[in-house]
């Protein structure tokens, strides 16, 4: 069951399940501020332009083929398409004062039509077909981009977003760590389930607090020397045998290092500087054969709450 907001008079008649209905069907209050209209069978955006107080209109979960009809939009800070039919990113040049906007779920193959948007702060394209980053140039603003679930396959054009703080690439092609240098700002990096090798191309991500890089094929921990800010380290099922330059990463919390082939019980020494560690997974490494698995963890490091899935018990 979809839970929408029932916000004001805005509200969504019964539908068929064969076709889309018509807009005259759907009741729209022009004094709404946020508009939802998520799961209506709306095929065509159209006859929106009595909502000209609108700052949020979701129009989640419907048969939207194309993006159409939002020129009387200009109040609007936050648009939401996920879950449609929409092929191109496009006639979004009226909304200048868009904040967030959300086309994930949909059919997009290339990113563009965004130069006019200024304003964006976040924007989510998950799960489409896009084949490359491009086209964000003008998003100076952009604090937030979620690209997961594509088919990219290099990390590019990313050098004009200095504001961005978070990043999420997983689920794509990309095969090696490169072009965040211009990332100053950037906090989360998410890189899961793609095809790195090697652990490269993040000196320059000083303010890094959590990186994700799981479900890749990285065999050695490296080139981590400046991310000295890490709180969260995710390189879970990738083909390491050994826990190494790390031992400068005081602030990290988080250490996820399950599914793959640490042996040796010396390595939990890198951690003990973290002095805040509170959780670590280390689960399915050859290590978890020994039968004082869990006692050893908590004996190299005395401050950690929670191994693997399961908290400790004081």
């Amino acid at each position: 069951t979809d839970v929408g907001f029932a916000i004001g008079q805005s509200s969504c008649q019964s539908y068929s399940k064969e076709s889309p209905v018509d807009m005259d069907t759907i009741t729209l209050d022009p004094d709404e501020e946020d508009v939802d209209l998520v799961h209506c069978r709306i095929g065509k955006i159209e006859g929106l332009e009595v909502l000209r107080k609108a700052k949020t209109i979701s129009l989640r979960q419907n048969l939207i083929q194309c993006i159409e009809n939002l020129d009387s939009l200009v109040s609007l800070r936050e648009l939401d398409l996920y879950d449609n039919q929409i092929r191109k990113l496009e006639n979004l040049q009226a909304l200048t004062e868009l904040e967030q906007l959300d086309v994930s779920f949909n059919i997009l193959r290339k990113i563009e039509g965004l130069e006019c948007l200024t304003k964006i702060t976040k924007l989510f394209l998950l799960h489409n077909k896009i084949m490359s980053i491009a086209n964000l140039d003008q998003l100076t603003s952009l604090q937030m981009l979620e690209l997961g679930s594509n088919r990219i396959r290099v990390i590019e054009n990313l050098d004009s977003l200095t504001s961005l703080e978070s990043l999420f690439l997983g689920t794509n092609k990309i095969s090696q760590l490169q072009n965040l240098d211009g990332l100053h700002s950037l906090t989360v990096l998410s890189i899961q389930s793609n095809r790195i090798t090697k652990l490269e191309g993040l000196q320059n991500l000083v303010s890094l607090r959590e990186l994700y890089l799981s479900h890749n094929g990285i065999e050695v921990i490296e080139g981590l020397e400046n991310n000295k800010k890490l709180t969260t380290l995710d390189i879970a099922a990738n083909r390491i045998k050994k826990i190494e330059n790390i031992s400068h990463l005081t602030e990290l919390k988080e250490f996820w290092m399950n599914d793959n082939q640490i042996d040796n019980w010396a390595d939990l020494d890198e951690l003990k500087n973290a002095k805040g560690l509170e959780t670590v997974y280390l689960e399915r490494n050859p290590l978890q054969k020994d039968p004082q698995y869990r006692r050893k963890i908590m004996l190299a490091l005395p401050n950690v709450r929670q191994i693997d899935a399961t908290f400790i018990r004081f």
